[in-house]
């Protein structure tokens, strides 16, 4: 890890897992708080819609909310000072409803159900030619197929016909349950290689441990409150301010606001060799650019460097005679096929992680099956035995699923091992550099029938593959985010010197429970206000991109795609000569994960903010040298925590006037 990463560690690290352990009772009020959390997210994510990430988001501001609050309570209020709880009571809440808060929200437990409904309610209005086409071939354990159950879900007013649900419902929490665990006991087997041998930054971690930190009270007893760093508020302060003022200007124009973007510089061209540069827009988001500002140079750099050359490649390509499209939205394999490269990008730093990490999982594979299981493995979170059995055993009842769909066992072998694969390149991408909130590059159903053809697959096995797309359509406020939760909890724990085994046990609890809450909470909300009828329209875009693409593999499933392919092989080729530049060259400037970033479709917008926070570190580290970067960087953690503050504050207003105002805009 460079210099610069370990200026962002907090001067706690070096615990092992065995912590201070948190108590049954903590535990059992941080599930509640988890509880409380989640219906209030099914309101803000889900109802009114005003959230982009109180509950799922990267960072999440539902969860850093309530560790502000509990931290306020604990610093100034009179019962929380009487309580006095610690630091690592503070934060051990926090890290069990981090684990949890996403599940509630309009992209994982909404996203659910609206996935398991929206093809037979599409197939019987609009678009009735598909039930002759597929609608038939829906499983019926996967979905309900009672058509006045489906409609009363989109138009609301109506008592749930459980009668009908049992079945899909059982089928598809059994399932989230078992992604969860499959996904976490994989990150358990591989936190002591992330966290201690390769001691990756966690950027997002750095919130909560330099927020709240340890104070001695009267009689000597360490409490915890909150940080009196001066920079730390003048940052949170600053970007508190101007976020708020944004989104109030966005609905009284006559209150005066710095405009944070995106401010439109150049219209794009829809002609000639300057389609090729997109629109150009300035961003400058607080919250941003504090990443930017946290995460090593060489990435932020990489980040902006690669979207120009991205850039060069369209405006070579359109003066060569190729037709003009946006960079942004060029979703086709034809030259330079950005996404598809990103895809490339994406499986080749998968493959890089779990090869640096070979030594560490074959250790922990033989102590697993060896008789010093329990010993050999006492400072991990839980018994490298147990993780090993959850993860085989969750993964084998998600293939089972599969093959109860009528999928061939090795189609549910490749899908459910294809999503972990995913899982795995966006929790080391938030790990190492707090980039987790990119979408990804090509949806997993995309991408898998580049390389296959979609021939290969059945009628069934098609249905099958774009059933769970909830789970794996990416961006920082899906499924991927609770096993990269899980991790920078773990990374909390380690820091800050918690137990980490009664912590799991209450990730486990809280996360059984918000499922099986969760579910029940979003049906009743659903055929009572109607999913038409909430702010989670939003997801409309991408339910027509899924539907599209699932109708249209019926009508042409269509063969090998070459250019994809090769584009996907290039990608993947490029990581590799830049992952291994820079294990050679301590000067080399290019980060494959930069490379990766700006093959995103996302990245049209995001660039700017990424040179913005490149050049302020650069200057800083320059003129001031390291020891004035580790003074700033409470100032860069001060300006996420405003802008997460505003994103609640906005929410509590919507609850209390029922008028949606939507500080999403910043995004």
């Amino acid at each position: 890890m460079t210099s610069e990463g370990r200026a962002t560690q907090s001067s706690t690290d070096g615990h092992d897992g065995r912590g201070e352990e948190v108590s049954w009772g903590l535990v059992l009020v941080a599930v509640v708080l988890l509880l409380v959390l989640g219906l209030l997210g099914f309101w803000l994510d889900v109802y009114y819609r005003v959230s982009n990430r109180f509950g799922a988001g990267v960072p999440a501001s539902g969860p850093f909310a309530l560790l502000f609050l509990l931290a306020v309570a604990a610093t100034w209020l009179p019962l929380g000072r009487r309580l006095r709880p610690t630091r690592r009571q503070l934060l051990a809440v926090y890290t069990i409803v981090l684990v949890g808060a996403p599940i509630i929200s309009y992209k994982v437990m909404t996203s659910m159900l609206v996935h398991t409904t929206i093809q037979r309610y599409l197939g019987m209005t609009s678009q009735s030619h598909w039930q002759d086409t597929y609608l038939n071939l829906i499983p019926t354990l996967l979905a309900p197929t009672d058509w006045e159950a489906v409609e009363a879900f989109y138009h609301g007013v109506s008592e749930v016909p459980w009668d009908v649900w049992w079945t899909p419902l059982t089928v598809w929490c059994s399932f989230t349950i078992a992604l969860a665990v499959c996904s976490i006991c994989l990150m358990l087997l591989l936190q002591r290689q992330w966290i201690n041998h390769e001691r990756l930054t966690f950027p997002l971690a750095q919130i909560p441990l330099e927020m709240v930190v340890e104070s001695q009270a009267a009689d000597g007893r360490p409490a915890g409150r909150l940080t009196a760093a001066s920079v730390f508020w003048l940052g949170l302060v600053v970007s508190f301010g101007l976020t708020a003022l944004h989104t109030l200007a966005d609905y009284f124009p006559a209150v005066p606001a710095i405009p944070l973007g995106p401010v439109r510089v150049m219209d794009y061209q829809r002609v000639g060799p300057l389609a090729g540069l997109d629109e150009i827009n300035l961003l400058f988001f607080p919250w941003l650019i504090a990443v930017a500002y946290l995460i090593p140079k060489d990435l932020s750099f990489s980040c902006w460097f690669f979207w120009l050359v991205r850039l060069s490649l369209h405006v070579i390509a359109i003066a060569a005679g190729a037709t003009p499209q946006r960079p942004a939205w060029h979703w086709v394999s034809e030259f330079p096929a950005p996404l598809f490269q990103g895809t490339g990008a994406l499986l080749a730093i998968s493959a890089l992680a779990i090869w640096s990490a070979r030594r560490h999982l074959a250790r922990a594979i033989r102590i697993a099956f060896s008789r010093d299981s329990g010993r050999a493995d006492a400072e991990e979170p839980i018994p490298y035995r147990w993780s090993l059995a959850g993860f085989v055993l969750s993964f084998a009842w998600m293939v089972y699923i599969c093959w109860l769909s009528e999928a061939r066992l090795v189609v549910g072998i490749g899908l459910i091992a294809y999503m972990l694969v995913y899982y795995v390149t966006w929790t080391r991408l938030r790990a190492e550099t707090g980039l987790g909130f990119l979408p990804y590059p090509l949806f997993l159903h995309q991408s898998i029938g580049v390389p296959l053809g979609g021939g290969v697959f059945t009628p069934r096995e098609v249905i099958v593959i774009h059933a769970p797309h909830w789970a794996y359509h990416g961006g920082g406020n899906s499924f991927e985010i609770v096993p990269g939760n899980a991790l920078a909890s773990m990374k909390i724990a380690d820091s800050a010197g918690i137990g980490k085994r009664r912590l799991v046990f209450g990730m486990g609890i809280g996360l059984l429970l918000v499922v099986v809450v969760g579910a029940y909470v979003t049906l009743t909300g659903m055929y009572r206000y109607g999913f038409l009828n909430t702010g989670s329209r939003s997801i409309e875009h991408e339910l027509n991109v899924y539907s599209t693409s699932i109708h249209s593999h019926f009508l042409n499933p269509g063969g090998v795609d070459v250019g994809g392919t090769i584009a996907m092989g290039a990608g993947a080729l490029v990581t590799f000569f830049l992952g291994a530049m820079r294990l050679r060259f301590w000067w080399w400037p290019f980060h494959p994960i930069g490379y990766l970033a700006s093959n995103t479709w996302l990245m049209y917008l995001y660039y700017t903010p990424f040179l913005f926070g490149w050049l302020a570190k650069t200057l800083v580290v320059r003129y001031g040298g390291l020891r004035l970067y580790r003074q700033t960087v409470p100032l860069a953690i001060g300006f996420i925590a405003g802008d997460l503050l505003n994103e609640v504050l906005w929410g509590i207003v919507t609850l209390v006037t029922g008028n949606r105002f939507i500080p999403g805009r910043l995004w």
